[in-house]
């Protein structure tokens, strides 16, 4: 009988074992210096990046709260200082020529000074070249000052030479002119520079580009981390000096980074919430002041019977009893500014009981008592009370302000010097990791 063998049963291909010539050139491709080099420029790109990325993050935002210092709230500031020297100048030189119509020279002075101030702050803020809307009015203002002047001028004239209805009717065009044309431009210009300010505040202090820069710090980690675990298996030397250098800069560089933007951003923060927002409720509150002063006197011109005046009166003293209530909630504990918020707002209610006076007066037809309450030179009259109200408010805006302007002075000192570090720690970074993987291509020679 014959023995038959059995066949040996065929090896599955998925379980063949791999050629060892192709396994050898594998692994020789990945320890070539083709490899080293590649990982070189990769590790030297990738921290460069770093630094550029890292370094305009920074800049970005050191260049946003420089800018808020020293333009957008000066600009903000000019144009509520021309709002208000606008309304001011017409109050006063209407209130002075009602009063007498041979006035003293203090009021008449009063209103050259608003009016040069007026201009001072106009050609400040056409020189900062602002938005389309702000150019626009910044030239119905600058016509409109010369005209408004004019007409004073001319209403100076008629009463000088006895003619006071005449000199009257120049008076009202001239407040007319302020309340349509001026006053309006005025509070387009306020509103603009406020935006811009905001703006720029955003600008300072928004997260999505730190984050971003925070996460290529991650990624940097990472690729760090898998080179120096890759050159370790292949040289057997635990660590490689360059590139725990690398990681070390980097790990500093971006810590500064995120914590000098919160701080400065702690700082910024304050400055708006303590500072520059209660200034803002607060000059719109003097802007409302001054609106309800100047209706007063320019019901007092006109006897028209119009009863606009009253209901914006009644419409104007509710929101500046918010915009009071707001600057007091928001002000720094123990600062300044508090107690002159407090004056101000109770100098405010007893001024709006005088105002309310003066249009019952008027309903009741005694337009002399009515002309007394508001121009005479009695202690309980609306100028007394106007002066006592814009003094305290101009206090706290002062006192609000130096909040702010510290506060902006830190947060910007905090991020000045980030995009320098990060950009030098990124140049010993990029220096770091051409130093590690060099060593390891000099080997090859």
């Amino acid at each position: 009988m014959t023995a038959t063998l059995p066949v040996a049963a065929s090896r599955p291909a998925a379980h063949r074992a791999p050629r060892p010539g192709r396994a050898r050139s594998r692994r020789h491709a990945l320890d070539t210096p083709a490899a080293l080099r590649a990982l070189l420029a990769g590790l030297v790109l990738l921290s460069l990046a770093w630094g550029a990325f890292g370094g305009w993050v920074a800049t970005e935002h050191s260049s946003a709260a420089d800018s808020l210092v020293a333009v957008n709230e000066r600009l903000s500031v000019d144009a509520r200082q021309m709002y208000q020297s606008i309304a001011d100048a017409d109050a006063t030189i209407t209130a002075t020529f009602l009063a007498s119509s041979q006035p003293q020279l203090a009021p008449l002075e009063r209103y050259q000074g608003d009016l040069a101030v007026a201009s001072g702050d106009l050609a400040g803020l056409q020189a900062a070249d602002g938005s389309q809307a702000t150019r626009g009015a910044l030239a119905r203002l600058s016509a409109g000052l010369v005209a408004y002047n004019g007409y004073v001028n001319e209403a100076k004239t008629e009463y000088a030479m006895g003619y006071s209805l005449t000199g009257g009717s120049f008076l009202q065009v001239a407040s007319e002119e302020a309340h349509v044309v001026l006053l309006p431009a005025a509070n387009t210009v306020f509103t603009q520079e406020n935006a811009a300010l905001n703006a720029a505040s955003g600008q300072a202090t928004e997260l999505p580009t730190v984050i971003a820069a925070i996460v290529l710090a991650l990624i940097t980690v990472f690729v760090l981390y898998r080179a120096q675990h890759w050159l370790t298996r292949r040289t057997n030397r635990l660590f490689s000096p360059g590139l725990v250098l690398a990681s070390v800069l980097l790990a500093v560089s971006t810590i500064w980074l995120a914590a000098g933007f919160l701080g400065a951003r702690s700082d910024l923060d304050g400055g708006i919430a303590h500072g520059s927002g209660p200034a803002q409720n607060l000059a719109l509150a003097s802007i409302g002041a001054q609106q309800i002063r100047g209706d007063a006197v320019l019901n007092v011109i006109s006897r028209s019977g119009n009863a606009s005046f009253q209901d914006d009166f009644t419409s104007m003293s509710t929101r500046l009893r918010a915009y009071l209530g707001a600057a007091a909630t928001a002000q720094q504990a123990g600062g300044k500014g508090t107690a002159s918020v407090a004056a101000a707002r109770r100098d405010a209610t007893t001024w709006f009981a005088t105002n309310t006076q003066v249009y019952r007066l008027g309903s009741a037809s005694d337009y002399a008592a009515e002309r007394n309450l508001v121009v005479g030179a009695g202690a309980g009259n609306t100028t007394a009370g106007y002066s006592a109200l814009e003094g305290d408010v101009s206090q706290a805006i002062v006192a609000d302000q130096a909040v702010f302007d510290a506060a902006a002075a830190a947060g910007s000192n905090t991020l000045g010097p980030l995009a320098g570090v990060v950009i030098a720690a990124s140049l010993l970074m990029a220096a770091g990791c051409a130093w590690a993987v060099s060593r390891r291509l000099a080997e090859y020679r």
